[in-house]
């Protein structure tokens, strides 16, 4: 059964590029994603799936019902651009100044609407039922996942299959990882509120500048000196900004800067000392300050079985030929979500550009994949969607 829907995916891989392409030349970004979201559900209604629009926002949810009983597997993408300005030169650049598709959600969705068109076409022999989920605005907080969840994207599922495009893998290697895969992400803004004044006379000012300065240098103390050095954090200040004449000293400075972190109780952690070290240095300068630390997505926590699972059916998926376990990842994904309500797993496929020269960094404005990558990420997500089925109708161990 599974060389038929690999032959029939080889067959439409052409229209897996052409999906792929058209969606990178007209992104949308988050929570804005309209038109994607609605030539996904015509794709689908032409089709003559079941599907349902504006879940939890932007998002949209398709079912197929197999025609012989069994567990219901989810399988996501995500669908929602950045606002970065392609600067490719390839005939399927973005015509959207200023937006672009650069982190390969384009090719997730690409990916998942052939591996659903063929999954449809063949739900006679499907042991339950696969639900896609295509998922609105991953790329900024508070994301589509929590809102889709919300709105009863997982409703009836028993488990869930996601993977990412990564351009910096070469095509044909997978990367999994049991337990955490992908960090947790916060966002803090801190202003500080000083006394501005003649660039001559600092002695009669409190300088917002020269108090953030300080606030930046005592922040780097919190990972090296409060942290167990066994946990793994980041704290970054990305955005100091105290816009001002050259002859003023700023009464006000304001910083922006994400934590990253594993565990909730270093969370917890880092959340409060950036408060301890603000009130300390502010205090020592006589100035005030304006603290939000707001939490974002919680970490990816892969499921033991399922990733296991998922190693061992990647194994016999053409395409691949190596599997390894993938080191942390100090970036984010909503994805985490979907798997504190349903057992499942997140992996990595290989998609580095042929020319290695070619190969840049996700969210880069030369950003691109090796379209081959489609293909077997589509070959993964049906074979893990199939296998699935057929060992839990046949009373297999799901990590076997």
């Amino acid at each position: 059964m599974l060389d038929h829907l690999w032959s029939l995916l080889d067959t439409h891989y052409s229209e897996m590029v052409e999906i792929r392409r058209y969606l990178h030349m007209h992104p949308e970004v988050s929570f804005k994603e309209v038109k994607t979201a609605s030539y996904i559900v015509n794709y689908y209604e032409k089709l003559g799936v079941d599907v349902r629009s504006n879940v939890g926002g932007n998002g949209v949810v398709a079912t197929i019902k197999g025609d012989l009983p069994g567990p219901t597997v989810a399988l996501r993408a995500d669908f929602d651009a950045l606002p970065i300005q392609d600067e490719k030169d390839v005939e399927y650049k973005s015509t959207v100044p200023g937006v672009m598709h650069a982190c390969g959600h384009d090719g997730h969705t690409a990916t998942l609407l052939v591996l659903a068109k063929v999954l449809f076409n063949n739900r006679h022999l499907l042991n339950g039922n696969i639900v896609l989920i295509h998922q609105h605005a991953e790329e900024y907080a508070p994301g589509g996942a929590l809102a889709m969840i919300n709105d009863g994207c997982l409703d009836g599922v028993d488990v869930i299959f996601g993977t990412h495009l990564w351009a910096t893998l070469p095509v044909g290697k997978i990367e999994y990882r049991v337990g955490p895969i992908m960090a947790a992400a916060d966002r803090f803004e801190i202003t500080i509120l000083g006394q501005g004044g003649h660039g001559a006379q600092p002695h009669q000012t409190k300088d917002a500048i020269l108090i953030g300065s300080q606030v930046v240098s005592n922040l780097q103390q919190i990972v090296s000196r409060k942290v167990d050095p066994v946990e793994t954090a980041v704290v970054t200040v990305g955005s100091f900004v105290a816009e001002n004449a050259f002859n003023i000293i700023a009464d006000s400075a304001k910083l922006i800067g994400t934590v990253r972190t594993f565990d909730e109780d270093v969370r917890t952690q880092i959340e409060q000392e950036i408060e301890h070290v603000i009130k300390g240095t502010c205090l020592m300068n006589e100035a005030q300050y304006d603290y939000q630390f707001l939490r974002g997505y919680p970490p990816v926590v892969n499921h033991p079985n399922e990733t296991e699972f998922l190693k061992n059916v990647s194994a016999h998926v053409p395409g691949i030929h190596t599997i390894e376990e993938s080191p942390l990842q100090m970036i984010a994904e909503d994805f985490g979500y979907y798997l504190q309500h349903v057992k499942g797993t997140f992996f990595f496929t290989g998609a580095m550009p042929a020319n290695e020269k070619h190969a840049y960094p996700h969210h880069h404005p030369k950003f691109d994949i090796d379209e081959k990558s489609l293909l077997i990420a589509a070959k993964t997500l049906c074979k893990a969607a199939i296998q699935y089925q057929l060992d839990s109708v046949n009373g297999n161990q799901v990590s076997l």
